[in-house]
């Protein structure tokens, strides 16, 4: 029995220190891991507030046993490494899109002023032309009734002008009233010179010699006979004004002695608002005897 005890006593010491031998090295190894997860667990509680202003990020280059990295947790230990930067780069996203939207809705802000504005100016812009094409018209309307008071003005004004056009003596033989020849083709130039014309009148002043009643009478019968001769020939009676002066001269002339002649002194008269309106007589003689055109 003691010889048994001796022998496994030697054995049981060997057996201790073989043991103790295993036991450090297994404590050692895994003290170590966790020292290296309390490490692990400061970049974890940095990860749970982000911010764009925090502080640099922290890389942790170490791991495992001794420093190195173990091989089964290189994907757990490249995550934590980046879900820091992957947090930073969503949050400069978000920012960027915040920013995005801030500007299109600044310019569509600025488009919707910019097209108001083109609105309210294009619009005032027509008010300005219709006032201006209002005024326009209003002018045209104002300078025609001006003219139009013009042109009643001159025809109040002119309504009983005249002037002479022509003048003409038909000389008879005696004092019966008959017509010669050469008397009759002076009327008929008249009548021809007055035909498709408006606004004149033909003054007759008939002379004859003889006192008194005498030559009113003779005169009378010269006058008488012209004015039929002019009716006969179309001419109408109301432009027609006959006067009997016996043997008064005529007047304007030189010779205030009493006539010794029958004559009838004609005078083409027109108005002068109807001369505007229409082409004075054709063939009309002036007072010098000229042709008119």
């Amino acid at each position: 029995m003691r010889a048994n005890a001796r022998i496994s006593f030697p054995g049981q010491l060997a057996a201790l220190v073989l043991a103790s031998a295993v036991v450090i090295p297994a404590s050692a190894f895994q003290s170590q891991p966790a020292a290296a997860g309390t490490q692990d667990a400061s970049p974890s509680t940095s990860q749970t507030q982000p911010s764009p202003a925090a502080a640099p990020l922290t890389t942790q280059s170490k791991e495992g046993f001794w420093g190195r990295v173990n091989p089964m947790a290189r994907k757990k230990w490249v995550k934590k490494q980046t879900d820091p930067i992957n947090d930073r780069l969503t949050e400069l996203d978000e920012v960027n899109a915040k920013n995005a939207k801030d500007i299109r809705d600044v310019d569509s802000r600025a488009q919707a002023g910019i097209h108001q504005a083109q609105s309210t100016a294009d619009a005032a812009n027509q008010t300005a032309t219709a006032a201006g094409t209002q005024a326009q018209n209003a002018n045209t309307v104002a300078q025609g009734a001006a003219g139009h008071v013009d042109q009643l003005n001159a025809k109040v004004t002119g309504i009983d002008q005249y002037h002479k056009v022509n003048e003409l003596d038909v000389a008879f033989r005696g004092s019966t009233g008959v017509l010669s020849a050469d008397a009759k083709k002076q009327l008929d130039d008249l009548v021809a010179s007055v035909t498709g014309h408006q606004g004149y009148i033909v003054e007759v002043e008939a002379h004859a010699p003889g006192h008194g009643s005498v030559g009113i009478e003779n005169s009378e019968r010269l006058a008488d006979s012209v004015k039929r001769y002019l009716v006969e020939h179309d001419i109408p009676v109301f432009r027609l004004h006959a006067v009997a002066l016996g043997n008064v001269p005529a007047a304007g002339s030189d010779d205030n002695k009493p006539v010794r002649i029958s004559s009838v002194h004609i005078r083409l008269m027109e108005n002068s608002l109807a001369a505007r309106d229409a082409a004075s007589p054709q063939g009309a003689v002036s007072s010098n005897g000229a042709e008119r055109p």
